[in-house]
């Protein structure tokens, strides 16, 4: 069982690190952060924008967070701030992008919003599973923790 928690967390993960990378490669690369400020701002031809105050920096913190956030939840690294820092983005994208459109997805709203802040908060305070950096990490912590103990007696 422990084994196939480990795959289906690892498919998770990897599902919303390469969705949060894509999301922020789009706002860095593609579309580039001065059209995805215009967008967060009053919009192209000051209509139907976000309205999101400060809205290159704002830009500029959503297309990093989800950039490096996506890698990192590909890794496995730092899941826990990982998560608190995409589902706040989740959260304003929600609030400003689509809280005026409804909840279903079908008409712009905040739905998959929502699902995507629900679910990079449980994958970043879950158990990280066995192929993840952070797991790595704890098992090496435990191991030097046993050495010093047993040095201490």
């Amino acid at each position: 069982m422990t084994d196939l928690r480990s795959i289906t967390q690892l498919l998770l993960r990897l599902t919303l690190g390469v969705v949060f990378f894509a999301h922020g490669w789009e706002k860095l690369v593609i579309k580039g952060i001065d059209k995805t400020a215009i967008l967060f701002g009053d919009g192209p031809g000051g209509k139907n924008g976000f309205e999101i105050p400060f809205p290159t920096a704002a830009a500029h913190f959503a297309a990093w967070a989800e950039v490096l956030g996506g890698a990192a939840l590909i890794l496995g690294v730092l899941l826990p701030f990982v998560g608190v820092v995409l589902a706040a983005t989740m959260v304003g994208a929600g609030y400003y992008g689509h809280h005026d459109n409804g909840f279903w997805i079908q008409q712009n709203g905040w739905e998959f919003n929502l699902v995507l802040a629900v679910a990079v908060l449980a994958v970043g305070f879950a158990v990280p599973g066995a192929v993840s950096i952070d797991h790595y990490l704890k098992q090496r912590r435990a191991k030097i923790q046993r050495g010093q103990a047993v040095a201490n007696n």
